[in-house]
């Protein structure tokens, strides 16, 4: 794996130019171009707030900062694994002509998903901002927003793992990706985005069977939806309404289960290495 990754970094240049190349095309014919990446999120986040915020009366304040917290990673991380899933594909005349580390395909896909984060992460602290020029006594930045770097670094090392798994396994299964898309469209609603890690630990069902909390927290995009939350804003106040009326108090930042989404992701992304390098030379006998 050592020799791979001297390789992968002999051909840094063209990894980059892989990247700028995804930046310019994914809006090449479009009248706003990058301003999509703010747009989709934020459309996304506003019905999200009209609904659960408003429509359900949740009665948290700047009910809209939560989701997109949460939203914009796990966008990334859906976004990520569905352009890779595809990017060997696309790319085989090439692959069957021409010698580079093929691992640069699906990476590329990783990379500029994760500058459209970035943005993202732009529009959000810019969201932050307005809301505490509109009312100056409370103060929306947190200094838990120092370990933001570390969440985003665990979110890249899972993506890029699962990305390069499916990118592998996909140019020889094409029903990969069909499952991939069903999976991820599962996942979302199995991870606290439009609602709060708390609503779980409260329900009667989770009460009833107390395993349930711990087997929903193995999945790590669920317990770092939660830590992005955590770490970049203040908790709700007074609480969290949860069913019956009740207030639930807002859960301190979980370091073990950081701890164990960063294990999940140094060894998805090692796993994943390693699985598209052995798979990666019979890419040219695909038909």
């Amino acid at each position: 794996m050592l020799d791979e990754l001297k390789e992968l970094w002999r051909f840094r240049e063209l990894l980059i130019s892989m990247v700028q190349r995804d930046l310019r095309i994914r809006y090449k014919n479009s009248a706003i171009g990058f301003l999509w990446s703010f747009i989709n999120p934020l459309i996304t986040t506003a019905v999200m707030t009209v609904v659960f915020g408003g429509l359900l009366n949740r009665g948290v304040n700047n009910f809209s900062a939560y989701i997109l917290a949460a939203y914009l990673p796990f966008m990334f991380f859906q976004m990520s694994i569905l352009d890779s899933a595809q990017s060997v594909l696309v790319a085989l005349p090439i692959v069957k002509k021409i010698y580079f580390p093929r691992e640069i395909l699906p990476l590329a896909a990783v990379i500029s998903n994760f500058i459209h984060l970035m943005l993202g992460f732009v529009v959000f602290f810019l969201y932050l901002l307005q809301a505490y020029l509109r009312d100056p006594q409370s103060i929306p930045f947190q200094a838990t927003t120092i370990y933001l770097p570390v969440l985003l670094l665990i979110s890249f090392m899972i993506s890029a793992g699962m990305s390069l798994i499916v990118s592998a396994l996909n140019t020889f299964f094409e029903d990969v990706k069909y499952m991939v898309g069903i999976l991820l469209y599962l996942m979302f609603f199995l991870c606290p985005v439009m609602y709060f890690m708390e609503e779980v630990a409260a329900s009667n069902y989770v009460h009833q069977n107390p395993w349930i909390f711990k087997l929903y927290n193995l999945n790590p995009i669920a317990s770092l939806s939660t830590a992005y939350r955590q770490c970049l804003l203040a908790p709700p106040n007074p609480g969290i309404p949860v069913s019956g009326g009740r207030i639930h108090t807002p859960l301190p930042i979980h370091w073990g289960w950081i701890a164990y989404d960063a294990v999940v992701g140094v060894v998805l992304l090692v796993v994943g290495y390693a699985l598209f390098n052995r798979l990666k030379w019979k890419f040219v006998e695909r038909p």
